[in-house]
């Protein structure tokens, strides 16, 4: 079987489910259960968004002995300070792919893309720090400029892509078309929406197709229709990948933070 890993969301996306916020001790539990399971990279949070969250992260990132804490960011170098300064073993950026995203919500072009991204890989690269690149919107972008945001995201040092579908379009099909047409010299991730109610099979397929890395959260929670869901993905994936996750085990911590997701 195959050796694949998880990233855990449920601290990031998972917590965009409408009327859901976590507490500061609530945070720590999970990000700790996530830690005891073997989860290989959690996503902690987005320090940008202030103390309180910057907060929460550093007590998450000195409580983790195993998993990888990684630091959510937009293409902004005040962002990458946030995460730097909260210790985070990843820098994660987001980079609009689509068209849609560029142009319409944040009214820029391409080129102020590629320019913003180099800037802030530029800062992560100087303080040391694992740089991750993300195509938020891929499954709706332009394949040529996504090609473009791929090698411009290699030549400046990035270890794995993250490869979203942002909204929730995607069949397998699709997904192992977008998966299968990516580089092989770097570590693929694939980031799946459950609006269609595919992002279990998506994300099967996709580590099918070579990513190496599935985002997932604790019962599928995450805005709209929610994100991978963790258990399913480890019991439908069992006969084809190994992560490093008992299922047992994760069952009995599920079981120990459901009232803390669903309060």
């Amino acid at each position: 079987m195959m050796q694949k890993y998880i990233v855990d969301t449920t601290l990031r996306d998972g917590e965009q489910t409408p009327g859901l916020a976590f507490t500061h001790d609530e945070k720590v539990a999970i990000a700790k259960s996530l830690d005891q399971m073997g989860v290989a990279r959690i996503e902690a949070g987005t320090p940008a968004m202030g103390k309180e969250e910057c907060k929460s992260f550093e007590r998450i990132k000195s409580t983790c002995r195993r998993s990888k804490i990684i630091g959510w960011n937009r293409m902004k170098i005040a962002d990458i300070e946030a995460s730097i300064n909260c210790g985070a073993d990843i820098i994660h950026v987001c980079a609009p792919a689509s068209d849609l995203l560029i142009k319409e919500k944040l009214k820029k072009t391409k080129k102020q893309v590629l320019d913003e991204l180099s800037h802030c890989a530029d800062r992560i690269r100087s303080a040391g720090k694992e740089f991750t690149l993300g195509l938020e919107d891929a499954s709706r972008a332009d394949a040529t400029f996504v090609k473009t945001l791929i090698k411009k995201g290699i030549e400046l040092g990035a270890t794995t892509l993250r490869f979203s579908d942002t909204v929730g379009i995607f069949t397998p099909r699709l997904c192992k078309e977008a998966v299968a047409a990516l580089p092989q010299n770097i570590n693929i991730e694939i980031h799946m929406h459950n609006d269609l109610g595919m992002a279990v099979a998506n994300s099967i397929q996709g580590l099918k197709s070579g990513a190496t890395y599935a985002d997932c959260t604790l019962f599928g929670i995450g805005e709209r229709a929610g994100n991978c869901n963790l258990e399913h993905l480890l019991t439908a994936g069992a006969a084809h990948f190994k992560f490093g996750i008992d299922l047992d085990e994760l069952k009995w911590h599920q079981s120990s933070l459901y009232p803390t997701i669903f309060k």
